[in-house]
């Protein structure tokens, strides 16, 4: 893969994971509420999705979906409703009494951050587009498969952070439980939003 291809394939990373989504949205979120280091597994979980999701495309799920169409569209329909559950749960976090918030909020775990990228439909989009666009045939391909795993885990974990970090300096202004109930349900609007770019 050359030099200029690498930059391309950085430069498409930074544009993929850097704009809003799902995952930003619900790592904001994270960060207003649990702050930096809490949320790095939610992080990490977001990047480690991101590279299987990467890896399993190019040896060959791809072709699942060309020739059984209705398996995206099933993915979709369950990514989507999905989603609107977790914009449900950001939405009605500032509504608990303190007491409960301690109790039941907890940030998302590596594992469950992983999971999601499965039924995100802009990770698969993501994932399918960065496979199909940058993948080198012959000799080189799982070299080049590689060098995209590895950006885009660097480099999405890198977008996805400033999302968090974003979140942390926002914390400093949610003083009162008004203005916490406010962001999470802002953040909930948002994180329901992408549906609507979804489809």
């Amino acid at each position: 893969m050359e030099g200029s291809t690498i930059i391309s394939v950085i430069l498409f990373a930074i544009l993929m994971t850097g704009t809003p989504g799902p995952n930003n949205m619900m790592v904001t979120a994270s960060g207003a509420n649990f702050g930096y280091w809490r949320s790095v597994p939610h992080i990490t979980g977001i990047s480690v999705g991101m590279a299987s999701m990467i890896s399993l495309l190019a040896a060959g799920l791809g072709i699942i979906f060309e020739r059984y169409p209705m398996v995206h569209e099933g993915l979709k329909v369950v990514g989507c409703a999905y989603l609107l559950y977790l914009a449900w749960k950001i939405a009605i976090a500032g509504s608990m009494s303190k007491t409960e918030q301690k109790v039941k909020a907890k940030p998302m775990s590596v594992f469950s951050a992983a999971l999601f990228q499965y039924v995100n439909p802009k990770a698969w989009m993501m994932s399918a587009t960065a496979v199909s666009t940058f993948a080198v045939s012959g000799e080189h391909y799982w070299l080049s498969i590689s060098i995209i795993v590895t950006v885009f885990f660097v480099v999405g974990f890198a977008c996805v952070s400033l999302w968090t970090a974003t979140g942390v300096v926002i914390r400093h202004w949610l003083t009162s439980e008004r203005r916490t109930m406010r962001f999470n349900q802002t953040m909930g609007a948002l994180t329901a939003a992408c549906v609507v770019m979804i489809w």
